[in-house]
C-alpha cells in the first residue's frame, strides 16, 4: 500500500466553553490514502468539522499528531503552515469564499499566482480547472453574475487547479438545491475516478455519503465507525 496523504495518531482537540473543557476530539487514530472519497459523518457537535480544520492546518491540536504528504504539521511555525495548505492542500468551503472583484478565471488562477506560476501558464491551467467543472464559457463572469452551483464550481477548480495532495470540502453541498448540490457531487465523484483527485468531507448531506467509498462516523469526538465499500 502506498503513503498515505494524511496520517494522524492520538489526535485530541480541546476548548474552554466557560467553566467547562469540551473535548472537541478524543485520541483519533486515522489515516487517509491516495485517491479516496471519503465523508466524515455524524451530528452537529460529532468533531467532523475540528478534524478538517485539523488537517488543514487551521487549528492546532491539543495533542497527537498530524502528517500531511508525508510532512509533520505541528511543529510548524504560522508561516510554513501557510505553505503547506498553499502547495499542498485544496479546501472547498460551504461559503464558496470566492474573491467578489475577480473573474472565475482570475479566482481559479489564484492559488497559482501565490504560488509564482508564470501568467501564461496559470491562466491556462485555470481554464483547463474550469472546464474539468463544466464550466467552460464561463472564465469572465464575477461571482455576482453566477449562481450558487457555479460559484461552487468555481470554487472546485481553484481547489483543483494546483494538484494539491487532498481536497478538503466542508459542507460542499448545504448551501445548493439538491438537484444542483448531486450534479456537484458527481462532478466531483467524477475528478476522483478520472483524475485521482483525493477527497474528504465534512457533511451531513446522504447523497454524499451514498456517493462515498469510505465512511467515518464522529460521535462526541471519537470515530465510532469505520466503513469502506
Amino acid at each position: 500500500m502506498s503513503e498515505p496523504v494524511v496520517s494522524i495518531r492520538k489526535l485530541c482537540r480541546q476548548y474552554r466553553q466557560g467553566d467547562h473543557v469540551v473535548h472537541a476530539l478524543k485520541d483519533v487514530d486515522i489515516d487517509i490514502q491516495p485517491g479516496e472519497f471519503t465523508a466524515l459523518m455524524g451530528p452537529s457537535g460529532s468533531g467532523k468539522t475540528t478534524l478538517l480544520n485539523l488537517i488543514g492546518g487551521l487549528d492546532d491540536p491539543t495533542a497527537g499528531t498530524v502528517s500531511v504528504d508525508g510532512v509533520l504539521c505541528n511543529d510548524m511555525k504560522p508561516g510554513e503552515r501557510s505553505d503547506m495548505r498553499r502547495d499542498h492542500l485544496g479546501f472547498i468551503f460551504q461559503a464558496y469564499n470566492l474573491i467578489p472583484v475577480l473573474t472565475a478565471l482570475e479566482n481559479t488562477a489564484f492559488v497559482l499566482q501565490l504560488q509564482g506560476v508564470p501568467t501564461t501558464e496559470r491562466r491556462a491551467r485555470a481554464r483547463s480547472a474550469l472546464k474539468a467543472v463544466g464550466l467552460e464559457g464561463l472564465e469572465d463572469r464575477r461571482p455576482s453574475e453566477l449562481s450558487g452551483g457555479q460559484q461552487q464550481r468555481v470554487a472546485v477548480a481553484r481547489a483543483i487547479v494546483s494538484n494539491p495532495a487532498i481536497i478538503l470540502a466542508d459542507e460542499p453541498t448545504a448551501n445548493l438545491d439538491s438537484k444542483t448540490g448531486k450534479a456537484l457531487l458527481a462532478m466531483m465523484h467524477q475528478l476522483n475516478v478520472e483524475q485521482g483527485v483525493t477527497f474528504v468531507f465534512a457533511t451531513h448531506d446522504p447523497n454524499v455519503r451514498d456517493a462515498a467509498r469510505r465512511v467515518v462516523v464522529l460521535e462526541d469526538g471519537m470515530i465510532v465507525k469505520d466503513q469502506r465499500k
